[in-house]
């Protein structure tokens, strides 16, 4: 019996509740979404999100890791997969970043002098399938990230081949070798 009167309490305090809303009215807040633009107004690049160069580059460091531990499980199907996500990056670095700051070179041209040969020699390496020839080439691609460090004045930033993999949720194991 007390709960049905509880029961019972409650919806009229409900039933109060609402007559009350119902009787004054709530102020419309803003919405955090914009209006879609008009289709004339295609974006521009003082309207689309550009990512910082610092953004790109901690991106960079990921998939440099990821090459190194895909190349190290003689999985070359995923180190040839980020090998091009590492070139494309470099692409986004150029198109998005040709100069910066605190660089005393363009990185447009830097960037490429640097690095465009030696992401080839890891390519050359993850065609042949050589394990030797692509950790010599990888840690060749790791130095030609430090020499672009130093070359623009961020030499205080030092990559290295990693020593422990943080991607623990993914496995580097060629989808041939993974056990069941």
């Amino acid at each position: 019996m007390r709960s049905a009167r509880a029961i019972l309490a409650l919806l009229s305090l409900s039933g109060l509740a609402a007559a009350a809303c119902e009787r004054t009215p709530i102020p419309q807040r803003e919405t955090a979404v914009s209006p879609a633009p008009p289709a004339s107004a295609a974006a521009t690049p003082a309207t689309s999100y550009v990512p910082g160069l610092g953004e790109l580059m901690t991106l960079q460091q990921m998939r440099h890791a990821k090459l190194w531990w895909a190349g190290e499980a003689g999985n070359w199907k995923l180190a040839a997969y980020e090998l091009d996500e590492l070139k494309e990056g470099f692409d986004d670095v150029v198109r998005y970043h040709p100069t910066h700051k605190d660089s005393p070179v363009p990185i447009d041209q830097v960037v490429p002098k640097i690095m465009n040969e030696r992401i080839g020699s890891v390519g050359d390496a993850i065609a042949k399938k050589d394990p030797k020839l692509f950790a010599g080439a990888y840690d060749g691609l790791t130095e030609g990230c430090n020499s672009c460090h130093q070359a623009t004045n961020f030499g205080f930033n030092v990559v290295k081949r990693p020593a422990a993999n943080t991607f623990s949720n993914q496995s580097f194991a060629a989808a041939d070798s993974r056990e069941r």
